[in-house]
């Protein structure tokens, strides 16, 4: 037996050690690149983790002011990194149209979620892609008028939906088939 064996399997497993903390520091190196281009990220350790749900009506003004320009950086690299052209998002009212700006902040924080995670086989960044697709077309077919894409904003002729007339009208018709209000008794039925 050799005296020095002992020490060449610690030096091999000491070895071994190095390999794996230097490739768990490249990969925290990748990710941080990535992350910096993927998604909402805490400013200063505040804020939610990359990836969150952002949810723009319920965000405290303090969240939405940080959080904004970090989506709007997001979308302009987005955009320029897929070609996007103005028929597909347009550039100048993008941001005016509430459901594009929905679409858009999902794809956001699913990117960063699908790009931050080791967990995963590899799927999640291919599957963001396919997603990346259909969300494109559901801004086209959704939200987007034919003047937006000549480059002049043009508002949707609609009502809205949330005025409190038509929800009170709404509530008080009723469900479908419903018996409609009984009127109060008269005096003359109250009598007999």
């Amino acid at each position: 037996m050799n005296d020095f064996q002992p020490i060449d399997a610690i030096l091999s497993e000491l070895e071994a050690l190095q390999n794996l903390v230097t490739t768990q520091g490249e990969r925290i190196e990748f990710l941080e690149i990535a992350q910096n281009t993927s998604g909402p990220r805490p400013a200063g350790g505040e804020g939610p983790p990359p990836g969150a749900p952002v949810d723009w009506q319920r965000m405290e003004q303090v969240d939405r002011a940080r959080l904004w320009p970090q989506f709007v950086d997001w979308v302009l690299w987005l955009a320029d990194r897929y070609e996007t052209t103005n028929e597909q998002l347009p550039r100048e009212c993008w941001n005016l149209h509430g459901g594009v700006v929905e679409e858009l902040t999902a794809l956001w924080t699913s990117r960063a979620s699908a790009y931050q995670g080791e967990d995963d086989s590899g799927a999640a960044p291919y599957l963001w892609q396919d997603a990346w697709d259909r969300a494109i077309e559901r801004i086209n077919r959704r939200w987007i008028s034919g003047s937006c894409r000549t480059g002049t904003h043009r508002d949707k002729d609609r009502k809205a939906w949330m005025s409190p007339e038509y929800r009170e009208a709404v509530t008080s018709a009723g469900p479908p088939g419903a018996s409609p209000p009984a009127a109060p008794p008269s005096a003359s039925t109250e009598e007999s």
